[in-house]
């Protein structure tokens, strides 16, 4: 019988309650799943990011705004998404050759891609010419070789001149000031080489106000280019809103009490080093709170201006999971170590010397519960490094060799920025669930690199 050892664990910190895909992990298909793949894989449920896109397109009309929102597809590169955004008519942030030919691959049209990233590659800004996408300019060199691309190949080009925001100078990238006016000369200079659409900014951080403020000071950009002669009719704000993961009380505890000893090795966290992952005002509310800050909505709508957006953890938050099975269990003093089929490049919050912090789920195989057990998990490579949890987490009872742990809400940004197939580790594939009509079925993503 298992020792309890539950005195070293970490505050827990549970994700919200997702009734939808508590019935899909009850229902047996995460072991059926498992057994059919023989690894570890990701779940994913398109519908929750029709929801969320649809949330954010209610908050433009709410506030009676001309607007457009864009999948930053670099936070999750399933097929899926580009099949719901080329069937919905939704809009597609790319910022590769790789990713633009993926989106016009699957069924979106040039029209409806914003080409953003910095020093875009040639061949990027050919097909982004050609095929009429919005190209977000970051430098003035870049934008030399958009007109002579666009002269050369007889297409006017649209673009959009992206903005080094006052706000944060050492950001690297955009437009200073002094560039931005050179650039402004340089696009009325160019003629019907380029339709100059408006204006851009990237911006860290989750600050509705901040981004309202930015916001307002491309609009009025937007109405100091007009007097040059140019059409400047829309701004894009890009992404920066947050996902809610897990409620306030627990977060607020987890940030107070954690410390090295509830961590495998004594890993050293400070709360600084976590994404945010309780917000007051996140997903399509904090677009409502921008649009509601300094009166920017009026602005907008006076001023004849469009809203882009480019959300893309926040269009997929709840759409998706990922799920590990156990391959053994140790025992360590006051605490075990779980280990998995898989590795931490699965979740990459590593990327950024962070932890995923959502509680993994311990969903047991045929036995009855026994004893809480705190324990961190480590994945089935041979570095010290591959931790997938780090933390040791307070679970139910003793995990055994094939149990599964799934990981609530990875889709945005935690399934395959990472991913490798270190020690020859195949790459956990993505299940797309339908849960239309009172049944649930499932297929594999088509994406080739999924």
């Amino acid at each position: 019988m298992a020792v309890t050892r539950t005195s070293s664990a970490s505050p827990p910190l549970p994700a919200h309650p997702d009734p939808q895909l508590d019935a899909v992990l009850g229902s047996g298909l995460p072991h059926e799943l498992s057994y059919a793949i023989g690894g570890p894989f990701h779940l994913l449920l398109p519908e929750r990011f029709d929801a969320n896109a649809a949330d954010f397109e209610g908050a433009l009309r709410e506030a009676g705004v001309d607007g457009r929102v864009y999948y930053a597809k670099k936070a999750n590169k399933a097929a899926v998404w580009m099949d719901r955004c080329a069937l919905s008519g939704r809009g597609v942030d790319v910022a590769s050759a790789g990713e633009l030919r993926d989106a016009l691959g699957h069924g979106v049209r040039g029209e409806d891609v914003v080409v953003t990233g910095p020093a875009k590659a040639e061949p990027l800004l050919q097909v982004a010419v050609l095929q009429g996408c919005l190209i977000a300019v970051d430098a003035l060199d870049e934008l030399e070789r958009v007109v002579a691309l666009a002269r050369a190949l007889a297409r006017p080009a649209r673009v959009l001149l992206r903005r080094l925001p006052p706000a944060q100078p050492h950001s690297r990238f955009g437009l200073d000031d002094g560039e931005l006016e050179t650039a402004l000369g340089r696009c009325a200079e160019a003629g019907q080489a380029l339709v100059m659409e408006g204006f851009s900014f990237h911006l860290s951080g989750y600050s509705p106000a901040l981004r309202a403020e930015s916001a307002g000071e491309l609009v009025e950009l937007c109405l100091n280019a007009r007097a040059l002669g140019l059409r400047a009719d829309r701004i894009s704000i890009g992404g920066g809103f947050a996902v809610d993961y897990t409620d306030a009380e627990h977060w607020e505890t987890f940030r107070r009490e954690q410390r090295p000893e509830q961590y495998h090795a004594n890993k050293s966290f400070t709360p600084d080093d976590f994404y945010p992952y309780h917000s007051p005002v996140a997903g399509a509310d904090a677009l409502r709170a921008v649009l509601a800050t300094d009166g920017l909505a009026r602005r907008l709508r006076e001023a004849g201006v469009a809203l882009l957006l480019e959300p893309g953890r926040a269009l997929l938050d709840r759409a998706g999971c990922t799920v590990f099975r156990v391959q053994g269990v140790k025992d360590r003093a006051g605490y075990g170590i779980v280990t998995v089929d898989g590795s931490s490049l699965s979740l990459s919050e590593q990327w950024f010397n962070s932890e995923y912090l959502p509680d993994p789920v311990l969903l047991p195989g045929h036995r009855s519960q026994g004893e809480p057990y705190a324990a961190c998990v480590g994945g089935a490579t041979c570095l010290e490094s591959d931790m997938v949890t780090w933390r040791k987490v307070r679970f139910p009872s003793r995990p055994a060799v094939g149990d599964l742990l799934v990981y609530p809400n990875t889709a945005g940004y935690q399934m395959d920025s990472n991913e490798s197939p270190f020690h020859e580790l195949p790459l956990p594939p993505k299940v797309v669930l339908d849960t239309t009509g009172g049944t649930t079925r499932w297929r594999l993503d088509r994406h080739p690199l999924a």
